[in-house]
């Protein structure tokens, strides 16, 4: 039997086939620095947390 997808990939798809980004955020890169996507601080490659904002990638 075929299992129907979730409604979180249902409601993606939507979003994404109207130009939105769906996908999960992650570190930019800026200098060869890793650059928080919500503050924009600066930090080592090595960084795992935001320290000025807190903020992780999920």
């Amino acid at each position: 039997m075929a299992s129907a997808p979730s409604s979180d990939d249902m409601f993606d798809e939507f979003l994404s086939q109207r130009g939105h980004e769906v996908d999960e955020p992650g570190w930019e890169e800026n200098y060869n620095k890793k650059q928080c996507p919500d503050c924009g601080g600066l930090h080592e490659t090595s960084a795992t947390e935001c320290s000025v904002c807190g903020w992780t990638p999920v």
